[in-house]
């Protein structure tokens, strides 16, 4: 089972915001998920932008893969960085083993 991080949209018409969620590959944008990461706001000024980064990052180790949406927000939080050091620290620790 392939599962994304991705965005799902919410709101009225011409009103959209989103919510970051974990959902597999196979579902609709705006069907079933498995847990929901945070949110984006793209209409307010600036942007509003939140994401529970401990748990996308438990779901990045876990090997979810984020869309190219969802992959720019955790780039503008800094979760993909963490994410980053965090492999690059346990490569380092598994070679010095």
């Amino acid at each position: 089972m392939a599962v994304r991080m991705r965005l799902r949209r919410m709101g009225t018409t011409k009103r959209p915001f989103y919510r970051i969620v974990v959902a597999d590959s196979r579902s609709p944008r705006d069907g079933r998920f498995i847990e929901t990461l945070g949110q984006y706001d793209p209409r307010t000024e600036p942007s509003l932008i939140e994401i529970d980064e401990e748990k996308a990052l438990e779901w990045l180790r876990k090997g979810a893969q984020p869309s190219q949406p969802v992959l720019k927000l955790l780039k503008v939080k800094g979760v993909w960085q963490r994410f980053e050091e965090d492999k690059k620290a346990k490569q380092k620790e598994e070679e010095s083993l």
